[in-house]
């Protein structure tokens, strides 16, 4: 079956341009999980997991490798763009997916503006002269017309992007390392396992953190249909994403634990203002090291992070307008560029609008992270529940593994981390999701419940492919 009739069994046509390989998704979500992301959250997730920061990261890989095998499994069954908004409302039934959308909504159309704000925060630290709007205005300008260029516009600036960014990490994980040979800082594994300060708790709080560097492989699952070689291909670069990010994760965290300064303070009194790892690069490596990481990092999040984060997030307006169930002209899709022109402006626009507001808010950056990290767990489980529903139950599937032990434990793990996540994040994201059902309620009254093309005639269909 080509992948042109395999999208049309589900009444689409072939709108984007499919020029994608495994390399370019590969690139594609390193670059939205940034590489070097534990360098702007390092401080707050080594205070909040008592200082067993590399402990957090490999439970966060831990957690989202069976996330990561879910995703394999309903791309498989639904090769098309809108992750868990298609894999809910096509595995398990349309309001839900709609519901999954909503909340999937929280998470992406709020994480370009984080990213934008952070990066622009960092800049305006490093040039006082050029105020923060501006930088915002800048990233987000530079983002939208490389995105509304094309998908393969894309591909390549983000793929320059990440050698850079991996060259800088090269560089601070050669001097760590020397600098502790060399007798700086202390050699110890307490960033792996502190009895002093463990608990589960303690734990699942730090992860609920240390998550927001790994929300990004789950991105790659929109570029369905501008992917070459099917839907096999989305499923091994999310896991090998996954798994490479955190190997790298690990290694970064732990050596600057080592070099951290003074871990007491750090423990005690946090880190406000987001330089812990700087200060742990500085004593590695003096003050250019420390400026390098911070450069590195805020330009990593304000242009090629930002950037594969917008490319998600207009693709999940696209998916959902085009199913009638966001406004109709989020489908459109430029003809020459072949991308979803609307939504591509929309999520630029709604981007810097986010960015500036809470540029004047003193926890705009926390409020958003939380919020984002809210969204992204609670999709996640109801994605655990649409490989059951969908394989177990509906195709009758008697592959136990893969469609219920491997989601169970994946829904238990995350079941745990948002029970001890940030109360006010729990409150905002339930809110939203209360918001979500009344709009969803609004839609059924107005005549317009959710309904996916290609559903009912195609399920049948679906049964045999899956079996061959």
């Amino acid at each position: 079956m080509s992948l042109q009739n395999g999208l049309s069994r589900y009444g689409y046509r072939q709108e984007l341009s499919r020029q994608l390989r495994f390399r370019d998704l590969l690139a594609y979500g390193l670059v939205y999980m940034v590489p070097i992301a534990p360098m702007a959250i390092f401080g707050s997730v080594y205070a909040g997991s008592g200082g067993m920061v590399a402990l957090a990261y490999v439970v966060g890989v831990v957690a989202l490798v069976f996330t990561a095998f879910s995703y394999a499994q309903m791309v498989k069954a639904f090769p098309m763009s809108g992750s868990v908004y298609n894999y809910a409302g096509r595995g398990i039934s349309p309001p839900v997916g709609f519901l999954a959308g909503w909340v999937i909504l929280l998470d992406y159309v709020l994480v370009p503006g984080l990213l934008y704000l952070v990066a622009s925060v960092a800049m305006h630290a490093t040039v006082p002269a050029v105020p923060v709007w501006l930088w915002l205005l800048g990233f987000v300008a530079v983002n939208t017309i490389v995105n509304s260029v094309g998908i393969r516009m894309t591909a390549v600036v983000t793929r320059v992007m990440l050698i850079g960014e991996l060259i800088v990490l090269a560089l601070f994980l050669a001097v760590a390392g020397w600098a502790l040979a060399s007798g700086r800082g202390r050699f110890s594994w307490t960033a792996f396992y502190s009895a002093d300060t463990f608990t589960w708790s303690v734990l699942a709080g730090a992860v609920s953190i240390a998550v927001l560097s790994f929300l990004g492989f789950d991105g790659i699952s929109m570029l369905a249909e501008e992917t070459k070689g099917g839907s096999r291909q989305i499923g091994r670069a999310m896991a090998a994403v996954l798994v490479l990010a955190g190997v790298l994760f690990v290694a970064q965290t732990w050596l600057a634990a080592m070099l951290v300064p003074d871990p007491a303070a750090l423990l005690a009194e946090g880190d406000p203002n987001g330089t812990a790892f700087y200060d742990a690069a500085a004593v590695a490596g003096e003050g250019w090291l420390a400026t390098l990481c911070a450069v590195a990092t805020a330009i990593a999040w304000g242009l090629p992070n930002s950037m594969v984060a917008h490319v998600a997030t207009s693709r999940l307006l696209y998916a959902m307008a085009r199913d009638r169930q966001l406004p109709a002209f989020l489908a459109k899709v430029s003809i020459r560029r072949n991308v979803p022109i609307n939504a591509t402006l929309l999520t630029g626009a709604v981007s810097l609008a986010l960015g500036l507001y809470m540029a004047t808010r003193a926890n705009g950056i926390t409020l958003l992270s939380s919020l984002i990290n809210f969204g992204a767990m609670v999709a996640f489980l109801v994605l655990h529940v649409s490989v059951v529903v969908h394989h177990l139950i509906r195709e009758r599937s008697g592959n136990w593994w893969a469609h219920l032990v491997m989601p169970a434990i994946g829904f238990a793990i995350l079941v745990w981390v948002v029970v001890n996540a940030n109360i006010a994040a729990q409150r905002l994201g339930l809110a939203w999701l209360a918001l979500g059902v009344i709009v969803l309620a609004g839609l059924y009254l107005s005549g317009r419940r959710p309904a996916l093309s290609g559903l009912a005639p195609t399920q049948p269909q679906a049964r045999h492919v899956e079996r061959v």
